[in-house]
């Protein structure tokens, strides 16, 4: 899948078959729709490709009017979002930087400029709801007329549905919040995975005995947080067992690199020798959070902290033996 930042590249496609959307979590609804993409794509002989904005357009504005409850939280972060849409079969993903000059253009200029002119979008397909344009004020007909005029084609996807619970963003954000792991694989269609590269933390884990796996991430807001039963995969062959810690670093220390960072620190129950102590850092790791255990919580000495670690482990090793059980 080719990436591209805005739409003013030389080898961007010159036509395409395209959906808009903020693709947050890409769930079976998402995965539903880009599946139809495909075949439109096919079928007209130009690329499928998917719209999406950064940052999120509620963060925008909750930046714009001081008001950060307006942005939600989120369920993946950008890599994460754009692994899974060229896993669907997206040809090109273009990111558009979501600023004022973006959100005040009228839903004509929207069309004009970005559907027509930038991407040269054959067919538009976009979910029931959608929105664009200044003060959201364009939606589906608006769209729709002026593709009959203008000689593009518009489709829009109903709601998609898993055992009558509607399928959306918001559906698995909740799921995510309350813990209810099972539920947001059931909508999403996959376990809840996070990626990114190992860094170095501050080492504290390792002088207790629990080397981890340390992730770090700006400008991000996770929907889920706490201590989970985790697999990660891009490190050895099988996926590894492990206990993960997923939460926000309050900054009391102005040194600590952590301080108000996405945290996710893995400790992987098995080390596997042939990546030795340092065989990790670098590398793009990704951690599918399968069960959660507990929220963060607060201990007050180090002892306390390693002996509430060493009873995550024996929690998740539990976890992992009875899905185990389940298989057989």
């Amino acid at each position: 899948m080719k990436i591209f930042r805005g739409f003013k590249h030389p080898d961007i496609a010159p036509a395409c078959a395209l959906t808009i959307g903020n693709f947050d979590g890409v769930h079976r609804g998402h995965q539903a729709m880009l599946s139809l993409l495909k075949g439109e794509a096919q079928q007209r002989g130009v690329p499928g490709c998917a719209l999406t904005f950064e940052p999120h357009p509620r963060d925008f504005f909750a930046a714009l009017t001081h008001n950060p409850t307006l942005a939600p939280a989120r369920v993946g972060t950008l890599r994460d979002k754009l692994l899974d849409l060229a896993h669907s079969g997206v040809d090109q993903a273009v990111v558009l930087p979501f600023d004022a000059r973006l959100a005040n253009l009228s839903p004509q200029a929207f069309i004009d400029e970005v559907l027509i002119k930038g991407l040269g979008a054959r067919y538009v397909l976009v979910g029931d709801d959608f929105r664009f344009g200044q003060r959201r004020t364009g939606d589906y007909a608006t769209l729709d007329a002026a593709g009959m005029k203008q000689g593009f084609d518009v489709a829009r996807m109903n709601s998609y549905e898993v055992h009558g619970l509607r399928v959306s963003s918001s559906a698995v954000r909740e799921a995510l919040f309350e813990g209810r792991m099972a539920d947001a694989t059931r909508l999403m269609g996959h376990p809840y995975r996070i990626s990114g590269h190992v860094v170095h933390g501050r080492k504290l884990g390792r002088s207790l005995g629990f080397k981890t796996l340390n992730q770090r991430f700006a400008h991000w807001k996770p929907a889920a947080s706490g201590i989970f039963a985790v697999l990660v995969h891009g490190l050895a062959e099988t996926p590894l067992m492990g206990v993960a810690n997923l939460g926000i670093r309050p900054s009391l220390d102005p040194k600590d690199v952590n301080g108000g960072r996405v945290l996710l620190e893995t400790h992987c129950l098995d080390w596997p020798a042939h990546l030795g102590a340092e065989g990790a850092y670098g590398k793009i790791v990704r951690v599918e959070l399968l069960h959660k255990l507990h929220d963060e919580l607060k201990y007050d000495s180090l002892i306390a902290l390693t002996a509430g670690i060493r009873q995550d482990c024996e929690h998740a090793r539990a976890y992992f033996a009875s899905l185990q059980h389940h298989d057989h």
